[in-house]
């Protein structure tokens, strides 16, 4: 019995493990299609370190037919997004030069303003005007200005020209260069067809992993993208009898792929499930590894260099790719979208700068700005951003056990503002927030979170 579920009372996996050296030596390489795409978001020299590193297990990579596809359908869309980004910094550097100069004018407005309203000063008055003119404050920020636009203007130097076909995209030429014929054939449609009804009408509907969190999104083909790469995946290994060990290296960690964290683990882990099923249908042991992992573990073993500063590149690549959904997990290590942030702050009537700088631990403060995205996008304090992820936990639950030992009883909470204080536990984060607050913010916080418990049938 033990033997057969081994897989779920194994440890979460670890950069130490012993056999951790098998799949970067001997194995199957599989990289996602987050991992191909990340490389145009590198700069020059964090790349090119990259794909030398790559290139220290060139024999072992293979591709996936689904990888390859999605790669070139996103492959446009990822370029243009750089090029806007690029394009959007130097007009957005101009217009805060114009605001700062304004701001200025403004200042200076309203200083004479009240020297002759409160002090009916009219020669101070008169005497500010000339020496805080508009050339002065033109030529103040001259310098400043010309120094911030030769910076900005070196972000050309970044850019990837785009192109139907290969011309001027060094990324894409050097990744064919990588796989070379490495590459798998495309699926005969009668197996696609079967394997997008298997994802959408058995394993999607019963959450086995992977991919089951994309079901709905689009036509059932373009929700059974993961379903697709691991099918493959697992029809290369039943056939490759050489190697016995895989290795999969993906930026997604949502929980179609990660165990949830809890039962005594600190972290989600890759669903045992997938271990399982890849070892029963292709005889083959399976490792999953975000990027840093990978990189990191290329260095030790294959001895590739790469610098701190290339890890870095690596982690902040990973991290701006927002997941499709946020765990407490992923909100601790995903940084908020700003522009998600100032909605839901905006959506609630907080005092924005003087609460979100008040919670001095960085985790806390993370947890509750993406419970606040989440909590005001369900309780339709706010329209819904594109792309923008769903928010799977909660500051707090009404059940007769207490769900983590860190979690304080209701009654921590002031009376008079929360409902539940003889039923509820409350997420150390949370009452971390709360003493942080104004008392103004503090009763918009516990009314929020009342509100979204209400939506939830109290557990027994």
């Amino acid at each position: 019995m033990i033997r057969q579920f081994q897989d779920w009372i194994q440890k979460s996996p670890s950069e130490s493990d012993p056999e951790r050296s098998r799949f970067f030596t001997e194995g199957v390489i599989v990289l996602d299609t987050n991992i191909l795409l990340s490389l145009y978001e590198y700069t020059p020299a964090a790349r090119q370190q990259i794909l030398d590193a790559l290139r220290s297990v060139q024999s072992l990579l293979w591709l996936p037919h689904q990888v390859g596809l999605e790669f070139f359908q996103n492959r446009h869309r990822v370029i243009t997004g750089r090029k806007k980004a690029l394009e959007d910094s130097q007009r957005a550097l101009r217009n805060k030069i114009s605001e700062a100069k304004q701001a200025l004018k403004e200042a200076r407005s309203h200083t004479q303003k009240m020297l002759i309203r409160y002090a009916q000063d009219t020669e101070a008055s008169s005497r500010l005007e000339k020496q805080i003119s508009d050339k002065v404050i033109s030529d103040l920020l001259s310098d400043l200005s010309s120094t911030l636009e030769s910076q900005a203007s070196r972000l050309r130097d970044y850019d990837i020209s785009v192109s139907p076909s290969s011309d001027g995209d060094t990324v894409l030429t050097q990744v064919a260069a990588l796989f070379g014929d490495q590459i798998a054939s495309p699926p005969a449609p009668d197996v696609t067809r079967q394997r997008v009804e298997d994802a959408s009408q058995y394993r999607f509907p019963n959450l086995i992993p992977p991919g089951f969190k994309d079901a709905g999104k689009g036509t059932a083909l373009a929700s059974s993208g993961d379903f697709l790469l691991w099918e493959e995946t697992i029809s290369h290994m039943a056939d490759a009898e050489s190697r016995s060990h895989l290795l999969f290296v993906s930026n997604d960690t949502k929980e179609d792929w990660y165990q949830p964290s809890g039962e005594g683990r600190n972290e989600p882990r890759p669903w045992p499930y997938l271990k399982t099923e890849m070892r029963m249908r292709a005889g083959a042991e399976l490792r999953i590894e975000t990027p840093g992992a990978f990189y990191r573990g290329i260095n030790h073993f294959l001895h590739a260099e790469i610098t701190e500063t290339t890890y870095a590149e690596i982690d902040r690549a990973a991290a701006g790719a927002t997941p499709a959904s946020i765990t407490e997990a992923a909100a601790v290590r995903t940084p908020p979208p700003p522009d998600l942030v100032t909605a839901a702050l905006d959506a609630a009537g907080l005092e924005e700068d003087a609460l979100v700088c008040s919670i001095a631990d960085t985790a806390h403060r993370s947890l509750f700005l993406w419970w606040l995205i989440g909590t005001t996008a369900q309780l339709e304090r706010r329209p819904l951003i594109d792309d923008e992820p769903d928010v799977l936990f909660m500051p707090a639950t009404r059940q007769a056990a207490q769900p983590d030992p860190n979690w304080l009883p209701g009654t921590r909470l002031h009376l008079g503002e929360w409902p539940y204080r003889s039923s509820s536990w409350i997420a150390p984060w949370f009452v971390d927030t709360l003493n942080a607050s104004s008392v103004r913010d503090r009763k918009i916080l516990q009314g929020l979170a009342a509100q979204q418990l209400a939506f939830r049938p109290r557990d027994v």
